[in-house]
């Protein structure tokens, strides 16, 4: 035997040895994959070779184009595109272009009176816009606001800001109700919209808002709306000009210290000259102060003499509560009244207008209230037949009762909250 055999031999039986012990310990040990596990396993991997050829058929469709476009003289861009996607079908444009304009481009057919939106209004929107446009908590008031547009706090509406109708109803469409948008119907958002001119006092009660008449509504403001030309007259002025960083002026005169206005902290060794300043003002605004307070008391109105409560009807009364109901979401009577969105009305038959000090008046209450005038009953039904008539200016919302006999009812029930 060769000493090649001598050694192989020997190896080779060694080797089928461990073949022979490995295989029985596999047939021991090895456990089969469950049928369920192997089918998972099959499907993976069918899934990724198809994945793998579509992989490869993209990269071989993509090659061909740029072949193409090559041939044909065009390198792939942008701008000549890469093949992908397709033209928008009008169906799918027209879900999506619901914008109108102020020129009316945009509206789609239908109508709606006041009425009608008083009611979806209600169910809708007044839970967080209050039955009258008036808001409810930090929400946004919808009704008045004429005339406080140069206020501290201008009351913004479509009957004070706002200038185009389009936007109304482009925003009612998109964005309302809240938590719920885009779900009205093209008639239940020309409702809303004709409810909203009627409480703001730009229509009558009988008014019918339409696509065909809908670009004649104008609303108070827009004349003082213009195209945006501060390119043209403010950007070439101020930012363009050359700016001046020293030597401005030619003279500089100081006109007040800034110690004497109190924005500059009090150091040691100010100079005399300050500190004759500040006493110099403090005296003076001590001085101004004390005329002003004897002129507030020389000019205080004298108290209001008691006014005797005329007598009331119970059947009225009665009726003017049912009434009344239009004016709960602003007005509190009864035992604990307080103000909310407008006064508690305890008392308020012979009471002086704009009297309750806790509550902030519109300037026209102001005014009738340093005029010494009351709400007898003669003025208070001016009033709930037409409030804006009656206090032009007021920040109510409430278009008014249109019957008498609603009237004298809720008079005759504020009559009775008080005996």
């Amino acid at each position: 035997m060769s000493k090649f055999l001598k050694i192989f031999v020997p190896a080779l039986g060694g080797a089928t040895g461990i073949l022979a012990i490995s295989y029985m310990m596999a047939d021991q040990l090895v456990v089969d994959i469950p049928a369920p596990v192997r089918e998972a396993i099959a499907v993976r991997a069918a899934y990724a070779e198809e994945v793998k050829a579509q992989a490869a058929a993209d990269a071989e469709a993509a090659a061909a184009l740029a072949a193409q476009m090559e041939a044909a003289g065009h390198a792939p861009s942008i701008e000549g595109g890469y093949g992908l996607g397709r033209p928008a079908l009008t169906e799918e444009v027209a879900a999506w272009n619901t914008d109108i304009r102020p020129d009316g481009m945009g509206l789609p057919e239908g109508s709606g009176d006041v009425w009608t939106g008083e009611e979806v209004f209600v169910e809708k929107c007044a839970m967080c816009h209050g039955d009258f446009g008036e808001a409810v908590g930090r929400w946004p008031v919808l009704a008045g606001g004429q005339g406080t547009l140069e206020n501290e706090d201008p009351v913004k509406t479509i009957g004070s800001y706002w200038p185009y109708l389009s936007t109304v109803y482009d925003y009612v469409n998109r964005a309302m109700p809240f938590g719920d948008a885009s779900t009205l119907t093209p008639d239940e958002v020309y409702a809303i919209t004709a409810y909203l001119l009627y409480l703001n006092n730009e229509v009558e009660d009988d008014f019918t808002l339409s696509s065909d008449n809908f670009t004649e509504v104008r609303l108070p403001n827009e004349e003082n709306f213009f195209m945006d030309d501060r390119m043209d007259t403010e950007f070439p002025v101020f930012i363009r000009a050359d700016i001046c960083m020293e030597n401005c002026k030619d003279e500089v005169e100081i006109t007040m210290h800034a110690s004497v206005l109190d924005v500059t902290p009090e150091e040691e060794g100010a100079s005399e000259e300050d500190a004759l300043n500040e006493e110099a003002a403090t005296t003076t605004e001590e001085s101004t102060t004390e005329v002003a307070a004897q002129e507030t008391t020389e000019e205080a109105p004298a108290e209001e003499p008691a006014v005797e409560m005329a007598a009331f009807d119970p059947e009225l009364a009665a009726a003017g509560e049912r009434v009344f109901g239009k004016c709960r979401a602003c007005h509190k009577v009864g035992d604990g009244a307080r103000n909310g969105t407008g006064p508690q009305l305890n008392g308020i038959v012979g009471r002086g207008i704009g009297a309750l000090e806790d509550f902030r008046y519109s300037d026209v209450f102001q005014e009738a209230h340093a005029n010494g005038e009351t709400w007898d009953e003669e003025r208070l039904g001016a009033f709930l037949a037409n409030p804006r008539d009656a206090m032009p200016r007021t920040r109510m919302s409430f278009a008014g009762l249109r019957d008498q006999g609603d009237i004298d009812a809720v008079i005759d029930y504020l009559k009775s909250v008080d005996q």
